[in-house]
């Protein structure tokens, strides 16, 4: 991909801590991840807009019904992993 030198300005605490965590060499990679995040997250707050514009706002049923599917999920691929650790092990 091309890329293009551009002048941002940033609160200087912020950026000399990013600075000193990442290392000088990898700041506007760092910038640049950042920068790509909010950008999935501008799109993903556009796309519940027209789905709520369609469909009616997530109702706390909705969000509850959503969180038990969630955990369920997330049991079951522990439980693998867990299968697959004893497997490992038996071997």
């Amino acid at each position: 991909m091309a890329t293009k030198k551009y002048t941002v300005t940033l609160p200087e605490e912020l950026a000399e801590e990013i600075r000193s965590e990442v290392g000088p060499g990898a700041f506007s990679a760092y910038v640049t991840r950042a920068i790509e995040r909010q950008r999935e997250r501008d799109r993903l707050g556009e796309l519940v807009g027209q789905l709520e514009g369609e469909y009616g706002p997530v109702t706390d049923a909705d969000l509850a019904a959503a969180e038990v599917e969630r955990r369920e999920i997330e049991q079951w691929f522990d439980e693998q992993e867990s299968g697959a650790d004893a497997r490992r092990s038996a071997a």
